[in-house]
């Protein structure tokens, strides 16, 4: 007995020790009968009984695949597959198999469905959408072929009826899915296409999001809403015209768990759905539910970790006072080498799965860094040799890492004194702190230098350390520089005192000058600048600095303060020092990092390279004189860092010579260097995620825009995603459970993005600029758009042609006519064309990458002549493509060119991502004339006359930007987004004109980001925008037209716009009535 019972208990020991780790599965697909469900894990396709059991592997594949779908029959399943660098759609036995690759292009193929024997359909962006965002809907035959274009309007999810009438598909634009709570505008709507009567109809469904539609017999269609907070399961029947019958039955009641993907067996018995961390089966007979317990025994397709030698993407570094040290960061680890370009072996002296970032030195042999290893923040820590006979930390075997901070906030931004006695920084997300430090990394008398809701930014010391200068930005989002003692005596002085930004405080050494680069010029570029410290320099003449630099008092003066031991206390003569400011540089372009020599003579910075695209190193007198060229072949130098005796600028490399890593030059010699590196450590990618994940979490719970996170539990959120992200077995599914955690908010502008292990293959298509259609004969060209390669005089075809071969190559029913054309974008291929007699030719076309910007162009000039037409000449029209500087620049003279001669015009910002510029247009838009001119030569009698020149002011030669006087109406839909939002809010509230459309998407915040240690990069909203007429957030809070006009879903193909034709209407008939 005694034996069995320990026979026992070491067998329950054994599959304690084996039990399995918790299992993150998606994409479930169910087949015909019921039996045997399909999902992804790993990236791969698998299959298990759906009763549960062992699982099946079907694919093995670096490639991330998703999104499997049974066959009718239940013998097949279809898959989606980023094997060639993007989606395409493959095909295998429900057993397993070699897939058959069906699509070749190189747009995304997303697998939506496949109900009809031979049809598999799928959403991809080819050549029919034009601006709107939602995807293509296509179909392609299981047996091969080419694909072509399915539906006339653009969507999601598509898929047909048992019986081949109906098309059921989702349509909205701007809208994560993930925002389950999100109600406005482009909220996600099913639709019903009839093949048959040839309409769409919009279910009457709910105000939040209703995706995922799926048939079954009796016309039935099943699908999700977010409608009671959780995505549930919903049933609704579609009578034999294609309309809802009745209202949706709601079949599970899931409180704070979405379901994210269903799926309906064949037969209409059994739905399977992701939900959680699980897959579940619901018979529809009874509702009963029931979890798939799934079991995986298989190796990872990645090593769960890796040695890696990196040799570049450094992140921060820092020289060691002596000069002989460097150290710096890569991928969350502290290395230190030797100052010597011969030489790149590195030291890890941080080694922690965690993030280790902000090298600093304290002195010659002890550096600082910040960690979040413990405590769940940042906290300060230092590393020391651990070998009392080997101090210096890059020679010792032995390190030893002492936790110097422990606070509930983050520490920051460190920045050690010139005499190592003292340190800044900041805690949290604005306390400036000055401490005493001792060698050994006490922290004592600490002062709070300045607590704000902003962060100080490029902290600087003087060289006297009685100083700090830094950067803050107020309330207006105005950034200045300012001077404070490090003793925390006096108010903190602003130096620089202007309404553009200023900001990289740097000292000179010799005391005389605060560098700074600043937007004051008038042509908003940052050039550097400084500030005279003395009043008496600020004084002299520049033949005092000449007669100065000629005396051989003074050079002999100067030699003999070189030998002279410590630093001389800076003199700041505070009284009207922001008068004392001197431009250093004025040149096209922006400069951004910079130096100055320890001289205080030399100003060194990096802007555009004069010799090849991207930037490059430069030095210049102080008083605009001697400029050199430094480095050469837009090298991009950033992070310049001058050492402690002023003998060499250090600086990271991100292109060029080199490619990436670190350099410096000789400020003498004047001639950069590389500076090799060889960082090895092993990547712990399990401990590196729970390290993403707590860093994205603690991104947005400390700068979200909203305290109260829109009326969500922020913590209680972390825990409730925590498991499925840390256990999600790709970065792609890592990616999807942390964005579904963001959509919690209901914010817009969030997101993570996670990169790839997987390396692929990157197949590029060669495009035409034509939608084709597929014929027993070749490819029919349907439509050319536009100012694509087709359209040139020497390879001219046209619609209605037919193509039947490519390079000789015949395209034959049973092929993929773009596999022709892929690996061939920017070349010349031979195409051969039959035209409508039956006649053969052939035409050279030099192949395209992408056609979006003629896709584009094409839908615009549309629009234009639909103004024409609509108003018989009278108004004109200017689509704002985004609010970015290049758009402007077209719309300010699209302000002229369109509105020439015009009684007035349309401005369109439909389906405007934002940017930043609607104050810019609002200077157009809003000026107010206040006088006219009348030039001699006019007329010949200025009193009888003057009335006929009261609409004439000179625009072009008094303001900063064009203005436009006349009358004008404007656009927006679902589709405007961000700062078109905010033109449309100021356009109406201002009383500029009507507003004309749909509401906006109500996505209205400024958002920054904060890039991750593996690569990833998570969003953070910091801005909440509120318009002064009502009070109210733009987020969630559209701009609402005065007229209200929806388009039909077929627009674009009908070459119709109600919207826009209601807006000449509306804008002729205000006109019309203000002459009365």
């Amino acid at each position: 007995m005694k034996k069995t019972f320990l026979l026992l208990f070491s067998l329950l020991g054994a599959s304690a020790t084996q039990a399995q780790q918790p299992l993150l599965l998606r994409h479930p697909s169910i087949n015909n009968d019921g039996s045997v469900v399909a999902f992804s894990y790993q990236g791969d396709i698998w299959t298990v009984p759906s009763t549960g059991g062992q699982a099946t592997r079907l694919t093995i594949h670096e490639a991330y695949e998703s999104n499997p779908t049974f066959s009718p029959d239940g013998k097949q399943i279809a898959f989606s597959g980023a094997r060639f660098g993007n989606n395409d759609i493959f095909i295998m036995p429900t057993t397993g198999g070699m897939p058959k690759r069906l699509t070749f292009h190189s747009s995304q193929d997303n697998i939506a469905s496949w109900t009809q024997a031979d049809k598999i359909l799928f959403s991809t962006s080819r050549e029919f959408r034009q601006i709107e965002r939602p995807s293509e809907v296509y179909s392609i035959s299981p047996k091969g072929g080419t694909e072509s274009r399915m539906l006339d309007v653009l969507g999601f999810e598509p898929t047909v009826s048992p019986d081949g009438r109906f098309v059921a598909l989702v349509r909205g634009d701007i809208n994560p899915v993930a925002r389950q709570a999100y109600t406005g505008s482009s909220n996600r709507e099913i639709w019903i296409f009839d093949t048959k009567s040839k309409s769409y109809n919009k279910l009457p469904l709910f105000a939040t999001n209703d995706v995922m539609p799926q048939w079954s017999k009796n016309n039935t269609l099943y699908f999700l809403s977010s409608n009671d907070g959780a995505y549930n399961l919903y049933q609704l029947k579609i009578s034999n015209d294609g309309k809802a019958e009745g209202t949706p039955k709601k079949l599970t009641n899931f409180k704070d768990e979405s379901i994210r993907h269903i799926n309906i067996s064949t037969d209409g018995n059994t739905i399977v759905f992701e939900q959680d961390m699980n897959l579940y089966t619901y018979k529809v007979a009874n509702g009963s539910i029931q979890k798939i317990n799934v079991t995986i025994n298989a190796d990872d397709r990645f090593d769960a970790s890796e040695s890696k030698t990196f040799t570049s993407g450094i992140e921060d570094f820092k020289v060691s006072p002596n000069g002989k040290l460097l150290a710096y960061g890569i991928r969350g680890e502290i290395f230190v080498k030797e100052a010597d370009k011969e030489k790149a072996r590195s030291i890890n002296v941080s080694s922690h799965a965690f993030r280790d970032v902000e090298p600093a030195w304290l002195n010659d042999s002890t550096l600082l860094f910040t960690s979040d290893r413990t405590g769940g923040n940042f906290e300060m820590f230092m590393v020391q040799s651990a070998d009392a006979s080997e101090k210096n930390i890059f020679k010792t075997l032995k390190h030893k890492i002492t936790q110097l901070t422990t606070t509930p906030d983050d520490e920051s931004n460190l920045v050690v004194s010139n005499d190592g006695k003292k340190i800044a920084y900041v805690r949290g997300r604005g306390k400036f702190v000055v401490a005493d430090i001792s060698a050994d990394g006490k922290l004592t008398n600490e002062k709070v230098i300045n607590d704000s809701w902003a962060s100080p930014n490029d902290i600087a010391w003087s060289p006297d350390n009685k100083y700090l200068a830094y950067s803050l930005t107020d309330l207006y989002y105005n950034q200045e520089i300012f001077i404070k003692a490090s003793d925390n005596t006096g108010k903190a002085v602003n130096v620089t005192m202007h309404p553009r930004r200023d900001s990289r405080p740097f000292w000179s050494g010799d005391g005389s000058k605060l560098g700074f680069v600043s937007e004051r010029s008038s042509g908003r570029s940052a050039d550097v600048w400084f500030v005279w410290l003395k009043k008496e320099d600020w004084e002299k003449e520049a033949q005092d600095w000449q007669e100065k630099d000629s005396s051989p008092a003074e050079g002999a003066a100067g030699k003999s303060d070189k030998k002279e031991k410590g630093v001389k206390p800076i003199v700041i003569d505070f009284d009207g020092i922001h008068n004392r400011v001197v431009q250093v540089t004025n040149f096209p372009g922006s400069e951004s990092d910079f130096v100055i020599s320890k001289d205080g003579e030399t100003f060194y910075y990096v802007t555009n390279s004069s010799s090849a695209k991207g930037r490059d190193l430069y030095s210049i007198k102080w008083d605009g004189k001697d400029l050199k060229e430094i480095t050469k072949g837009g090298s991009n130098p950033g992070g310049l860092y001058l050492d402690k005796e002023g003998k060499y600028i250090y600086y990271s490399r991100m292109g060029g010579f080199g490619g990436g890593g670190l350099a410096r030059i000789d400020t003498k010699a004047g001639l950069p260097e590389s500076l090799p590196v060889s960082a090895k450590m092993k990547v712990d990618y399990t401990g590196e995620r729970t390290q993403v994940f707590e860093e994205a979490w603690r991104t947005i719970r400390d700068g979200f825009y909203d305290p109260q996170f829109h009326g969500n539990n922020w913590a209680k959120l972390h825990d409730k995603y925590k498991e499925r992200c840390i256990n999600a077995s790709t970065s792609s599914d890592f990616r999807d459970m942390f964005n579904l955690l963001l959509g919690e908010l209901n914010s817009s502008h969030m997101g993570l993005t996670a990169p790839e292990r997987a390396e692929t293959q990157r197949e590029i298509t060669g495009l035409l600029g034509t939608e084709l259609t597929p014929t027993a004969n070749g490819m029919k060209v349907s439509h050319v758009v536009p100012e694509t390669p087709v359209t040139k005089s020497k390879s001219i075809i046209n619609e209605g042609e037919t193509i039947v071969a490519i390079n000789g190559q015949a395209v034959g029913q049973s092929d993929n006519f773009y596999e022709l054309l892929n690996g061939l974008a920017n070349e010349k291929v031979i195409v051969s064309v039959n035209d409508a007699t039956g006649k053969t030719r052939e035409v050279v076309v030099r192949l395209t990458n992408s056609i979006s910007s003629n896709l584009y162009d094409e839908w615009v000039e549309n629009r234009k002549k639909l103004v024409e037409k609509f108003s018989n000449g009278r108004l004109g029209y200017i689509h704002i493509k985004s609010m970015d500087f290049p758009s402007f620049e077209v719309v300010e003279r699209e302000f002229t060119a369109a509105g020439y001669g015009k009684d007035g015009i349309v401005i369109d910002v439909r389906y405007n991502g934002g940017g930043s510029t609607t104050d810019y247009l609002m200077t157009i838009l809003n000026y107010k004339q206040h006088a006219y001119t009348i030039p001699r030569g006019a007329s010949e009698n200025l009193e009888k006359d003057k009335l006929k020149f009261r609409d004439y002011y000179p625009i072009g030669e008094r303001l900063v930007y064009a203005a436009w006087t006349k009358p004008s109406i404007a656009l927006c839909n679902e589709g405007s987004y961000s700062n078109a939002e905010i033109f449309s809010h100021a356009y109406k509230s201002l009383g500029i004109g009507k507003l004309v459309g749909l509401p906006t998407n109500g996505s209205v915040i400024s958002t920054g980001g904060k890039s991750l240690m593996d690569g990833s990069f998570v969003r953070l909203p910091g801005r909440g925008w509120y318009t002064k007429t009502t009070d109210k957030n733009q987020e969630l809070g559209p701009a609402v037209p005065d007229v209200i006009v929806e388009n039909e879903p077929e627009w674009i193909s009908k070459g119709t716009d109600n919207q826009l034709k209601v807006a000449v209407e509306t804008l002729l008939k205000d006109i019309d009535s203000a002459k009365k």
